[in-house]
Parts: structure tokens; sequence; C-alpha cells
């Protein structure tokens, strides 16, 4: 038996004051970027086995229903919903009044997701004819989709409450496990599509049980974490709990307003069902590449301000709640302009160097890279509806991001059928159309985000945005003339070997981001100030 004065529980009055902002966000951010290396390193390897046949189509498919459910439940609509709430349970002062929430919300999630997963492996086939109807009169793709669905759906129950554990200890400041975390999804894949393939018919199946394997494993990472800090659940079932009604009432609308971004690329599968075989993948290969900054930054940052902010919020200092914002703003723009400048620039050597190989054609590299300059036309919108939600969230207002979602998402259809059949029709490459449609609808999104809480007086600059626009701008120029004169002197990526594309890729990235810097210092920006508040 552990002794109460030897144990590790966390009370409220506990906590140690949390780090610096940067800190904590570089903190998550380098986690998440050994996740999304891996990340790639799993795509590398998906290209080199599956590369973008109708085996491919069908897995992408069956990972991305429960994937996507999991981004609304595990990192969307709950998390945004879950932490506002437990935060001012901790800012009581009662332990047991944050063990008792965590109790039932765990039982009442744990209980629905149970249902939700019941019902979906039986009625697999009807997602399937909903969520890809384009499969339903192909004979290859839809049945083995269906199979896929009802292995990976379980998918959802583990990862989303593993997303719980998560939020649990992104509130009482524990942010490396959670971002660590996805790393053991990539290590088990990886191995999946390597060591376990050649033993399943068809191999592709391999990576169905690969993904319910990697959510085992997820959920099994975090348990002894809370433990450690006395938190650990015992699920009850307790509908009539006030935190549990009060959680699912701001649950229901923010499924649209934090997630609208990922219905819009829930619906391009959807309308790439349609389009020519591979063109599912190609958006896959090019939609992963451009989250990349997206993960390893935005949400980072985005994960680090919402405990700090709905703190702010429920002690009522709505100074440091908006220097906390505009901190976040000007970090993720530092962060995605370059980033989306790079990724339209030099589209084609790093598609080229991470996933021509095997069974990934020239032609499908060429239809990704398209698809990616699209999406990075967008990327500054998506990473910056990433930290701009949580100023509605932190405060529980979860109906005016829902406004906007569904303003945002009727103008992604809208925008889809402006682009797509023209695309189609014209240049035979209507995936672009889609993604470019995702891209415009973001920054629909961004900008009513942004307006709402100017409009509201929660966000307002702390200092004036001429400068810092003309040093992005100065920056941002100075690195694409190094790139692009860079390109034209490096010729022959499809016939190097992989290890020349790498240090090719390398020497631009490099030489990209010093420029970057150089451009930045010279204009009289100083790491005094991205340093944020604490």
């Amino acid at each position: 038996m552990t002794k109460p004065e030897d144990s590790q529980e966390v009370g409220p009055a506990d906590v140690k004051p949390a780090a610096g902002l940067l800190r904590s966000s570089a903190l998550v951010g380098m986690m998440t970027m050994l996740s999304r290396v891996l990340g790639l390193v799993r795509d590398v390897v998906f290209a080199r086995f599956i590369g973008a046949e109708a085996g491919a189509d069908a897995f992408f498919v069956a990972f991305k229903i429960p994937n996507f459910l999991r981004r609304l439940f595990a990192e969307g609509a709950f998390a945004q919903a879950f932490v506002p709430v437990l935060s001012e349970y901790r800012a009581q002062g009662s332990i047991a009044a944050v063990r008792g929430l965590l109790d039932r919300v765990a039982g009442c999630l744990g209980l629905t997701l149970v249902m939700l997963t019941g019902v979906a492996m039986l009625g697999a086939p009807v997602l399937t004819a909903v969520f890809a109807p384009g499969f339903l009169d192909d004979p290859v793709r839809f049945p083995l989709a269906s199979d896929m669905i009802r292995v990976t759906f379980p998918y959802l129950l583990l990862i989303s409450m593993t997303g719980f554990a998560g939020a649990i200890l992104n509130s009482y400041d524990r942010f490396a496990i959670p971002a660590f975390t996805p790393v053991l999804l990539n290590v088990v894949l990886i191995s999946s599509a390597i060591l376990a393939a050649p033993y399943f018919d068809p191999p592709v199946m391999a990576l169905a049980w690969g993904v319910l394997a990697a959510g085992v494993i997820q959920l099994l990472f975090q348990l002894p974490f809370l433990a450690r800090l006395g938190l650990m659940p015992r699920p009850k079932v307790d509908w009539q709990d006030e935190g549990v009604r009060r959680i699912l009432k701001l649950m229901a609308p923010a499924i649209f307003g934090v997630s609208v971004s990922q219905i819009n690329l829930l619906l391009d599968t959807v309308l790439a069902s349609f389009l020519p075989t591979g063109s599912v993948s190609w958006l896959y290969y090019s939609d992963r590449l451009s989250e990349l900054p997206l993960g390893v930054f935005a949400i980072a940052i985005a994960t680090v301000i919402l405990p700090g902010l709905s703190r702010q919020h429920a002690s009522e200092d709505p100074q440091k709640f908006a220097q906390t914002l505009d901190w976040a703003v000007r970090l993720v723009l530092l962060i995605a302009l370059p980033a989306a400048v790079a990724l339209v620039i030099l589209s084609q050597p790093i598609l080229m160097t991470l996933f021509q190989y095997g069974k990934t054609t020239p032609a499908d590299i060429a239809m990704s890279a398209l698809s990616l300059k699209a999406y990075a036309v967008g990327l500054v919108a998506f990473m910056l509806i990433k930290v701009l939600a949580p100023g509605f969230y932190a405060r529980q207002d979860m109906k005016t991001p829902v406004k906007i979602g569904v303003i945002a998402m009727v103008s992604n259809m809208l925008l889809n059928l402006l682009f797509v059949l023209p695309f189609y029709f014209l240049w035979n490459i209507g995936h672009v159309g889609l993604a470019l449609a995702t891209s415009v609808s973001a920054f629909i999104n961004m900008g009513l985000l942004w307006r709402g809480l100017a409009k509201e007086g929660v966000y307002r600059s702390v200092s004036p945005w001429g400068k810092t626009l003309m040093q992005l701008v100065f920056a941002n120029l100075s690195m694409a003339a190094v790139l692009l004169i860079l390109m034209t002197r490096l010729n022959g990526w499809a016939e190097w070997l992989w290890t020349e594309r790498v240090m090719a890729l390398a020497l631009l990235c490099v030489a990209g981001l010093v420029v970057y810097g150089v451009a930045l210092l010279a204009t009289g920006l100083r790491p005094r100030h991205i340093r944020g508040v604490h």
C-alpha cells in the first residue's frame, strides 16, 4: 500500500506554475515532430508496398472514417468541451470533485463509443457506401473497404479513450506523454506493412489489423501516467451528473465548430471516390505532407494555450487572455507562411524523395504534387483556425464557432462543385479542385473566427501589425527567391538514388531556413519577441 504522504496525486492547489508557452509548445512540437517524421516514414513504406492501387484506396477509406471520428471525439469536440469544464473543477479546489467528474465522463463516453463501434461494425457496407459511394460498382474496392472497416473501427473507441486520458494529462501540464503517444501508431503500422503483410491475403489487410493493435497499445501506454497523478478513472455511467451534462451541452455544437476542416477533407474523399482510380491516394499523400506543419506547430500551440486560456477566463483576466491569443497568432504566422511557400515550391521534390519508389509511379507523384500545392495555399488558414478556435472554447462559447463552421462547410460544398467540374473536364485533375476548395473554405472559416473574436473584444493585438507584416513579407520573398534559384541548379531528381534525393532536399530546406532566419534578424526580429507570456 502506498502511504498517503508518498502519493503522487496532484490536487488543484499542488500544481506547479505552468512553463512559458513557447517552452511548452516546443516540447509538444518536438514530440509531435517525432511522430510526424515516423508518419512520413510510414507513408514512404505505404507508397512502396501498396502504392495508389485499388487496395490502397480501400485502406485509406477504411482508416479515414474512424480517424475522422477520432478527431471529432478525441482531438476536437470532446477535448474542447472537456478541458474548460475540468479547469473549473480544478479551480474550485476539490480533488474529490475532479475524480468524480473523471469517473462519470469515462463511463458515459466509454458506453457511447462501445455502442457506436458495435453499430458501425455491423453496418460496415453502409458506411462504405456513404463515405465512398464511388466504390459501389467496384468489385474489389467496395468489399475490401467494408471488411477493413470492421477491423479498423474499434480504433475509434480505443483512441478516443486515449484522447480522454491525454486531455487530463494536458490539463495538468503533462504535455509530453500525449504528444508522444501517436509515435506508437506509426511504429505499429510500419511493422505491419513490412513484417505482417506477407502473411495476409490481401497483404493490405495487415494494415487494418495494425490500426487495431496500435489503438490498444496507445491506450495502455497512457494509463500508468494517469495512475501516478492519482487520476485513474473508475467508469460510472451517470447522464444526470452536472459536469457530464455541461460537457455534452458544449460538445454537441463543438463537433461542427472545431472539426470543419476535417469534415471538408472527408467530403473530398467522398467526391474523390468518383474520380479516376488513385485520386483518393493522391489526396492522402498530399494531405499528409500539408498536415506536417499543421500537426507539429499549430496543434502543439493550440494544445498548450487551451488550458491556459481556460484558467485565465476562469480567473477573469481578459488582458492575459488577449496576450496569449495574440502571441499564438503571431507565432503561427511566423511558421505557417514559410511552410506554405516551401511546400508550393518544393512539392514535387519532396514527394519524389519520400514516395517515388516501388509501386508509386512518376504519374502518381505529379498528381499528388498538384494537390499538395492546392492544400499549401490554405495552410496558413488551417493553422490559424487551430489557435483561434480555443479563444471561443476556453470561454465555453460553442455557438459562434458552430455558425462559422456551418458557413465554411456549405461554402466548401459549393466550391467543390465550382472547382472540381472544370478541373476534371478541362484538365482531368478533379482532385486538385477538391484540395483548392478545401483551402478556400478554410480561409472563410479563419476570417470569420478572427472577426468574431475581435468583435467581442476578446482578441486584440498587443503591438501594431504593420512592422510584423513587413518582416514576414520580406523574409518569405527572400526565402522563395533562394529556393527557386537553387531549384534551377538541381536537376535530375527522377534519376537520382534516394540518398542523393535526401541530400539535395536537405540542402534546399537548410538553405531556405537559414535565409528566412537571417532575413527576420535583419528586419529587427529577436528571440525575445516570440518567447510568449508566462
